[in-house]
């Protein structure tokens, strides 16, 4: 990638990482005989500023995930200017949920109904709905967030019932330090049940998984969304989604 001389070191830095990003994604699907044009690149901000979220968006990025609210929101509003769809990729705690209903366009770890309850109560009206993903504990990790693959299917129907949510797919996180077979499978778990909500007729587009370290098998297993925050912007001060 050429760097012209008003892009500050940093900004060149982010744009070389996109670069060979870009390609790697590229390689991932045509090795599993995908296009990269139906992998959607979420590019994890938190913990880097809004001028880091503006060098990226400089180079074609337009969608980012957030988990600390708290961080989110100053960084959405000085972004204001900027067409960017924001993703919020942590837990969700009851006490933040309206603040995450008005200011974020996907949620990606519902994992109980009462959380889901609260964002479609508390989206906003002139809003568009508000697109979700499950988190499922495909893993069976006992300290990980999410809902079991048994009982996914049953929050599947009752948020798909909710008025100003739509339910888009499945969301995981893998434990770290797995063998890329232990990814895959795990990877291909999480779209195999995806592919057994949709013959029940639930009509779900999305998987989101992989991220930095993982994206790879992720694409091999069906991935259109991928969270990708180190391989970007470089380590952040706390690491679990990126």
């Amino acid at each position: 990638m050429l760097i012209g001389p008003q892009i500050s070191p940093a900004d060149a830095v982010i744009a070389n990482n996109l670069q060979a990003l870009r390609a790697e994604i590229a390689a991932a699907a045509a090795a599993a005989r995908r296009t990269d044009d139906c992998i959607t690149l979420v590019a994890v901000s938190k913990g880097h500023g809004a001028e880091q979220v503006r060098a990226a968006a400089a180079c074609g990025v337009t969608d980012f995930g957030e988990s600390y609210l708290q961080e989110a929101l100053p960084k959405i509003d000085a972004l204001r200017d900027l067409a960017l769809t924001w993703h919020f990729i942590g837990r969700i705690q009851a006490n933040k949920s309206a603040a995450v209903a008005a200011s974020f366009d996907w949620v990606h770890g519902i994992d109980r109904l009462r959380i889901a309850e609260r964002l479609s109560a508390q989206r906003p009206h002139y809003a568009p709905p508000l697109q979700v993903c499950i988190q499922v504990n495909i893993a069976g990790e006992a300290a990980k967030a999410g809902v079991e693959p048994a009982a996914a299917a049953q929050l599947a129907q009752a948020v798909r019932a909710l008025p100003r949510l739509q339910l888009r797919g499945l969301m995981c996180i893998l434990p770290p330090g797995g063998s890329a077979q232990d990814n895959r499978a795990t990877f291909r778990a999480l779209q195999q049940l995806l592919q057994r909500l949709n013959a029940a007729g639930l009509g779900l587009d999305t998987l989101s998984m992989g991220m930095s370290a993982d994206f790879r098998e992720a694409i091999g297993q069906g991935a259109t969304l991928i969270r990708v925050g180190t391989a970007i912007f470089g380590p952040r001060p706390t690491a679990d989604l990126g």
